[in-house]
């Protein structure tokens, strides 16, 4: 029989392992929800990864340039896989599948250097798209080819094994009769055997068809698209483009052709409309925009009212005001020096007039919050107005430092704020604030607290131990413990959920009939 080349050695193992990732991944998902599995799976992801790429880089071939970039996002792909073993949050438990799986191909593309666009670039974002949602699955006849050249290998040797099975299936043939006979008389001299072979019928009785053929669907999944997704690394055919776009260079300048660019005249004018109109709103609003916590409100403004109707619309002036900054920063043709300074000095105004107004938004939204209680979405909007006052700033440097990058901190900024939001742990802080502002004003949506995960339970074990008459927090613990106990595999192991069981003691119907 003729031996197997070296290469086709190595991509055979490879295929076995990324057979064996995908058993493991349906054991680990299939019927149990994530948990401390999530760390498993990746760190299992990982182990196929490096075997298959091992001699690639810094050997022959070798893959350079992105990445120590890439080597940086083990740090947020570890914070978030955590996540799924400390807390329990059900946006976030989703919104992370997606980050999850953005970082990890991203990492991987830059490790492999599959791409040759720089990673701070939207072109390269798309790029990834296309590695890892279009062609993995160019490669999917590729398992089936390296088995058929294994096979073509034994064609040798085929005549000699085939009759090796004959003799073996002459033989078994022989020995059914004999053992039917045999265990028949077992049976009846040994009750333990008898018992052994009764229960034959229910071990294979509690694997479902549809489930088996689930795992199955599901193995073969996550194996043939992580074996795909890896070999588009191996055998990427990239090349950086031959022909740039043309460039004509004059000291100071750069004219790029096909581009979009506005005249800075036009452009200039502008900026400086919309300038002048922030700067009169935010100069006789200003005691109202700050003013609203002392009591300052407008004439026939009521409290909540005021919060709620201000709130939205200065979002949306902020979401334009990043669009035209964007414009303005990349969009405008340069000129003379004269003009330059116009187009810098309103665009920092325009910030600054941005800025103000997510400070007032802020204010509005926690005035909001007072009268009616913390929300998830109502904290998740405080973080975004963070968020974009970060963005915001950035920007102002870029518009001053040509040479910033605003690309990479952008990028940046972006992962460690969704890595951050994550580690706020928002359901134990809704539970607390919900708690500190029934101290003070005695009022508490107590069935909204039934709809958090069991990360807020240390909270409202904190309140109920604060509070113990308050009317229906009972049944809320006790809803979320049973919730928590409906997972008890060790694949859903989470820190949340194992300390909101504490002394867990199912409820029974007449407990929630207490007053």
């Amino acid at each position: 029989m003729r031996d197997p080349a070296p290469w086709q050695k190595r991509y055979e193992k490879m295929l076995i392992l990324a057979l064996l990732f995908g058993l493991v991944s349906q054991y680990l998902f299939v019927g149990a929800s994530a948990g401390i599995s999530v760390m498993v799976f990746v760190l299992g992801f990982y182990g196929l990864f490096f075997y298959s790429i091992k001699g690639r880089m810094g050997g022959f071939e070798k893959w350079q340039g992105q990445a120590s970039s890439g080597w940086l996002l083990f740090i947020p792909i570890f914070l978030l896989t955590l996540t799924y073993a400390i807390y329990n949050n059900q946006l976030f438990r989703q919104l992370n599948l997606f980050a999850l799986f953005a970082l990890i191909v991203s990492q991987t593309v830059l490790m492999t250097s599959s791409s040759v666009k720089p990673w701070y670039r939207g072109v390269f974002y798309t790029e990834l798209l296309f590695l890892a949602l279009i062609k993995p699955f160019a490669f999917i006849g590729v398992p089936f080819s390296l088995l058929n050249e294994r096979w073509k290998g034994k064609e040798v040797g085929e005549r000699g094994t085939r009759s090796k099975l004959g003799r073996i299936s002459l033989g078994l043939a022989l020995s059914a009769p004999i053992l039917i006979v045999v265990v028949a008389l077992l049976a009846s001299a040994d009750e333990i055997f008898l018992s052994w072979l009764l229960e034959i019928p229910n071990v294979m009785g509690r694997f479902s068809l549809g489930n088996g053929l689930w795992r199955i669907i599901v193995a073969l999944f996550f194996a043939f698209y992580a074996f795909c997704y890896i070999w588009g690394l191996l055998f990427n055919k990239a090349v950086p483009a031959a022909n740039k776009a043309a460039e004509v260079s004059t000291p100071g300048t750069v004219q790029s052709y096909g581009r979009i660019e506005f005249d800075p005249i036009t452009a200039g004018t502008l900026l400086i409309s919309i300038n002048l109109v922030y700067v009169l709103f935010v100069a006789i609003q200003f005691s109202y925009l700050f003013g609203a916590a002392k009591g300052l409100l407008p004439d026939g403004a009521a409290y909540a009212e005021y919060a709620r109707r201000g709130f939205a619309e200065l979002i949306m002036v902020a979401l334009i005001n990043v669009v035209l900054l964007m414009c303005g920063l990349h969009l405008i043709r340069r000129t003379s020096a004269m003009a330059e300074r116009i187009r810098k000095l309103s665009l920092t105004v325009l910030i600054g007039c941005t800025i103000i107004m997510l400070v007032s938004a802020y204010s509005r939204l926690s005035l909001y919050e007072e009268a009616y209680g913390y929300t998830q979405t109502r904290l998740l909007v405080h973080g975004f107005m963070l968020y974009l006052g970060v963005l915001l700033v950035i920007a102002m440097i870029r518009i001053w430092k040509e040479r910033f990058s605003m690309g990479k901190a952008y990028i940046c900024v972006s992962i460690i704020a969704f890595v951050l939001i994550n580690y706020v742990n928002l359901d134990a802080r809704i539970a607390a604030n919900n708690g500190e502002r029934y101290e003070r004003t005695r009022k508490i949506d107590v069935a909204y607290l039934g709809t958090l995960s069991t990360d807020a339970m240390p909270a409202l074990r904190k309140l109920q131990a604060d509070h113990p008459k308050l009317a229906g927090l009972q049944e809320v613990i006790d809803q979320l413990q049973e919730k928590a106990h409906r997972h008890t595999k060790w694949q859903s192991w989470n820190l949340s959920k194992q300390r909101a069981l504490g002394s867990f003691d199912p409820p029974h119907e007449s407990d929630y009939s207490r007053g």
